[in-house]
C-alpha cells in the first residue's frame, strides 16, 4: 500500500508539473503577439495528434476557433461540415476566416502500404486540399493565410546529407507524394493567399504518434536500435510543432515551405540510447531491418530504415525560438521524466 500510494503520489505530481510547464509556455507564447489582432480560424483535421493540441493551445490565446469535421455537426459546437472525398464543402461557411488550417490526409505511417492503401493517402490529400484551396480562391474574403501540412519525405532517403528547404527532392512513393500534396494549394497561392506548407518531421508525444506506439515494448525492456541504428531521426516536440504553426501563422512575412524539425536531428541509435536513459530502461534488444520489412513491407524500408537529416533553416531565420533543441530535454518533457 505504502508503496502503491508513493506512485500514485509520484504520477500525480508528474502531471501537475507537467500542466504547469504547459501553460507557462502558452502563455510565453502568446505574449509573443499580444499586439496583434485574434484570429478566426478554421481546423481541418483538429482530432489528430497534431490538431487535438493545436486546437486547445489556439483557444487559450483567445483566438476564434471553429473545426472542419467529416462527421454531422455537435449543435452548438464550433464545427463546420464537409465531404472532401464528394467534392462538399460549402463556400459561405468559410467566408470570414482569417487563417485556414489543413491537417488532414489518411495516415502515412498507421498501415502497411498496400496499393489500396498508398491510392488513399494520395487521394484524401489530393481531394481534401484541392476542395478547400480552389473555394478559398473563389471567396470575395479570402483568407490571410492558408497553412498546410507537409512531410520530410520530400527529401527522400539522404544518408549523413545536411538537408533544408533549398535542398532538392529525393525520390520514390513519399518524395512524390508530398510535391504533389504541396502543389494542391496552388490555386490559393495564385489567388492571393499566402500559403504556408510545414514539411513535419517525427512528432514527439507520449499521447500517440511514434514515441506513443513505442513506450509499451520499451517500457517491458524490449527497446533498441532498429536496423542497426545509424539512420538519421529528424524529430519536433509536440510543443515546438504547436508553437512553430502558431509563429507561421501570426508572422506575415512566413510563406512557402517550412521544415518543422529540432536543430539537432540524431541518428536513431542515439535515439534508443536516450529513450532507455529516460525510461531507465537497457537499450539492448535491436530490431533488423529484415524483420522490419517482413512486418511492414515498403512502409518500414521508408519510414524505419531510410533517414533524413533536416535542419529548420527557414524556420530559425524567421525568428523562431525552439522550446526543446537536443532530444533528452524532449523526451523527458514529452514522457514527464524529469530528473
Amino acid at each position: 500500500k505504502i508503496l502503491g500510494g508513493a506512485l500514485v503520489t509520484g504520477r500525480i505530481s508528474s502531471m501537475f508539473k507537467a500542466r504547469e510547464l504547459r501553460l507557462q509556455r502558452d502563455m510565453r507564447e502568446h505574449s509573443k503577439y499580444s499586439t496583434i489582432p485574434k484570429k478566426k480560424i478554421l481546423i481541418a483535421g483538429s482530432s489528430g495528434l497534431i490538431g487535438t493540441q493545436l486546437v486547445a493551445f489556439l483557444d487559450t490565446g483567445g483566438h476564434d476557433v471553429w473545426r472542419l469535421v467529416r462527421r454531422p455537426v455537435k449543435e452548438g459546437s464550433k464545427e463546420l461540415t464537409w465531404k472532401p472525398d464528394e467534392g462538399i464543402l460549402n463556400s459561405s461557411d468559410i467566408e470570414g476566416f482569417d487563417v485556414v488550417i489543413h491537417l488532414g490526409g489518411a495516415g502515412i505511417g498507421d498501415k502497411r502500404w498496400s496499393k489500396k492503401r498508398k491510392a488513399l493517402i494520395v487521394d484524401s490529400r489530393r481531394e481534401s486540399t484541392t476542395l478547400l484551396s480552389d473555394t478559398m480562391s473563389k471567396l470575395e474574403n479570402k483568407p490571410e493565410v492558408f497553412i498546410v501540412a507537409s512531410a520530410i519525405g520530400y527529401y527522400g532517403n539522404r544518408g549523413d546529407e545536411e538537408l533544408t528547404e533549398d535542398s532538392p527532392p529525393g525520390e520514390g512513393f513519399l518524395t512524390d507524394t508530398v510535391i504533389d500534396w504541396e502543389s494542391y494549394a496552388n490555386s490559393a497561392r495564385e489567388a492571393g493567399i499566402r500559403v504556408v506548407n510545414t514539411r513535419n518531421g517525427i512528432v514527439l508525444s507520449a499521447t500517440g504518434g511514434a514515441l506513443g506506439r513505442m513506450l509499451l515494448p520499451w517500457k517491458m525492456g524490449g527497446g533498441g536500435p532498429l536496423a542497426g541504428g545509424k539512420q538519421w531521426m529528424s524529430w519536433i516536440s509536440l510543443d515546438d510543432e504547436i508553437y512553430a504553426i502558431h509563429h507561421l501563422m501570426m508572422n506575415n512575412k512566413c510563406e512557402g515551405a517550412y521544415n518543422l524539425t529540432a536543430p539537432n536531428p540524431c541518428m536513431q541509435k542515439v535515439f534508443s540510447k536516450t529513450l532507455g536513459k529516460v525510461l531507465r530502461r537497457p537499450a539492448i534488444a535491436p530490431i533488423p531491418g529484415i524483420s522490419m520489412k517482413i512486418l511492414f513491407g515498403e512502409l518500414a524500408q521508408s519510414l524505419l530504415i531510410e533517414g533524413q537529416r533536416v535542419l529548420p533553416n527557414k524556420l530559425e531565420e524567421s525568428g523562431y525560438e525552439f522550446v526543446h533543441k537536443d532530444i533528452e530535454s524532449a523526451l523527458r518533457d514529452s514522457l514527464g521524466k524529469w530528473r
